[in-house]
């Protein structure tokens, strides 16, 4: 999937630069794709340099949490949620801290992280799986999940922002949990009508009711502020959340005696690893963005949709968003490159960016976390996988664009 998608977007650009040459008589377009090539790759080492600072932290933190115990309480806690979800997997089953580790990863925004910690929880369910190449219930509940990807703290989106220039990099911090709800909702509700899973179970509902109070009680207030104190909310929230994350898993781990600053360093080493292997990926495509756009075939492609959406008599501004979102399911390397890209295009704190943001923290890359946990343990089959996960992300984008509006329009 990843290598047809990335060879498209380089022969995609090659007939559009062709056609510009040939038709429009542009021979400049040919160096203009050249130039972005190297200015791309330039880039690109740029953003890994404040990556690797990002992920050794927060890996750092994390390493801390799970000695302090504070994975096991969470899979305790959720233990009797997860027995009613996952009916097939046994209660203090391993796979369950896993998981519980795994969405903590991902609801602090670190989804390299969480991918090698996902990878050992599908291991933990394979084990009980009956079908060697047929993905079970438990399995498909925790990839869509997973795809969905509820994020709590998305740190590299913060992190993204900062690198561009951003006054303050968190004011997407509501938008993104907002859209990220719907997603992960969504996506919950389509496996469960699917497998048929006792939602009203009296537990399921306790968990669900809480949930959605809290976020109904949430956005009561969001609709009784302005659009500056909107604003002026979400960048006070996303700082005071961080911060408060980082203070509590240093409090707990001093209290459960942990060398905390020994266990903060052997987590940052993890994070100096998972930083450093993913700069190849961030160059190939970042620099195959970069020529796509500058080929003028991406443009053409928006100028396109723009025109119908323009027809409908409807606002046309999330238009030079929708590159994040139409490849976000394929590759979460080219959704980071288009977001990336639309920021430098359009200023980091342009509506399109702001959208391209919320959408990039809305969910995760359903096709790559299904090649690579499914094929992790050697599953085939996906069953219904696909669906609801696509769904989700559907979900997901479209709250996305509702939100940014209410926040931003």
């Amino acid at each position: 999937m990843l290598n047809r998608l990335w060879l498209g977007f380089f022969l995609t650009a090659a007939v559009a630069a062709l056609a510009q040459w040939l038709v429009g008589g542009n021979a400049g377009v040919f160096a203009a794709m050249v130039g972005s090539l190297f200015d791309m790759a330039r880039l690109s080492v740029e953003v890994m340099i404040l990556l690797f600072g990002t992920l050794t932290l927060w890996l750092g933190f994390l390493r801390i949490a799970e000695r302090a115990g504070l994975v096991d309480l969470l899979a305790r806690a959720l233990g009797p949620l997860f027995a009613r979800l996952m009916p097939e997997v046994p209660r203090g089953h391993p796979s369950i801290g896993l998981i519980t580790l795994n969405l903590a990863a991902n609801g602090l925004g670190l989804d390299n992280a969480a991918t090698p910690i996902g990878l050992r929880a599908m291991r933990e369910l394979q084990a009980l799986n009956p079908s060697s190449d047929t993905a079970s219930n438990a399995q498909i509940l925790f990839l869509v999940l997973n795809a969905s990807s509820l994020t709590l703290l998305p740190v590299s989106i913060f992190m993204y922002r900062a690198q561009q220039g951003a006054a303050d990099p968190t004011l997407v911090f509501v938008p993104i949990l907002l859209a990220t709800s719907a997603s992960t909702l969504a996506g919950l509700l389509a496996v469960a009508a699917v497998q048929k899973l006792k939602l009203r179970d009296p537990v399921v509902l306790a968990w669900l009711g809480a949930a959605a109070l809290l976020l109904a009680g949430f956005v009561a207030l969001l609709a009784s502020l302005s659009t500056a104190a909107l604003a002026a909310l979400s960048s006070l929230l996303g700082n005071l959340v961080l911060f408060a994350a980082i203070v509590a898993f240093l409090l707990v781990g001093a209290w459960r005696r942990v060398p905390v600053y020994e266990s903060f360093v052997d987590g940052a080493k993890q994070g100096f690893e998972v930083a450093r292997d993913l700069l190849p990926y961030l160059v190939a495509m970042l620099c195959a963005v970069g020529v796509l756009r500058a080929s003028g075939a991406l443009d053409l492609a928006l100028d396109a949709v723009r025109g119908l959406v323009a027809g409908a008599g409807l606002d046309t501004r999330f238009v030079d968003a929708l590159p994040t979102a139409l490849v976000k399911p394929f590759s979460g390397s080219a959704a980071r490159a288009m977001l990336i890209d639309t920021m430098k295009v359009h200023g980091v704190d342009s509506f399109p960016a702001l959208l391209a943001a919320t959408v990039q923290g809305s969910t995760e890359t359903t096709f790559y976390v299904l090649a690579v946990y499914f094929g992790a343990v050697g599953i085939r089959r996906a069953r219904h996988a696909v669906g609801c996960a696509l769904l989700a992300d559907l979900a997901g984008v479209l709250a996305s664009i509702g939100v940014c509006y209410w926040f931003f329009g």
